[in-house]
């Protein structure tokens, strides 16, 4: 019974994917292919160092955020321990003095996720935008409609024609614009 429900499942989905592929190819006078643009990156040159010096300058950034929430965590279980021996009014005070250094905590963390991203943004997002217009180009080029993305293991496509796949042709190129350049 789940057997054939799963097959009637995958019918559907075939149906649903391959009725508007087939009016897109008609429509645009292209076909479809993919890429892995995982790999593309990989293969791109420069990425490599480029993604080492961002991993680990964003480990710094985590590790710092990880000192600032341990540094809070200690603080809140002396509070816990002393908070009983203290009067209402040391309370109040030292309970504000946690939540002033959980506030800057919170505000350092969000400093760091913006550096983090800037710093992305400087370092592969170039090389990124280089990959996608090398890929325009070959789908302009083969006439395609459309360019999958294939990397990401979400993706719905479950099998494709292996000659639609255009991962090496877009990683030749990027070597060759370096090459270039």
């Amino acid at each position: 019974m789940i057997r054939n429900v799963f097959r009637l499942s995958a019918l559907l989905l075939t149906a649903t994917v391959a009725v508007p592929t087939a009016s897109v190819q008609a429509q645009a006078g292209g076909g479809v292919a993919f890429v892995y643009m995982r790999a593309v990156m990989q293969q791109t040159p420069g990425y490599a160092q480029a993604e080492s010096t961002w991993v680990a300058e964003f480990e710094g950034f985590r590790n710092e955020i990880l000192k600032l929430q341990e540094d809070l965590n200690t603080a809140v279980g002396k509070f816990e321990e002393s908070s009983v021996m203290l009067s209402a009014s040391n309370r109040a005070t030292e309970r504000k003095k946690l939540e002033d250094m959980e506030t800057a905590m919170r505000t350092r963390e969000a400093e760091l996720q913006q550096r983090a991203q800037t710093r992305r943004q400087e370092l592969i997002d170039p090389m990124e935008e280089r990959a996608l217009s090398v890929v325009e180009g070959i789908r302009a080029e083969g006439n395609y409609a459309i360019v999958f993305d294939v990397s990401n293991q979400a993706s719905a496509i479950i099998a494709a024609d292996k000659s639609k796949d255009l991962t090496a042709k877009v990683i030749e190129r990027l070597k060759a614009s370096a090459g270039g350049n």
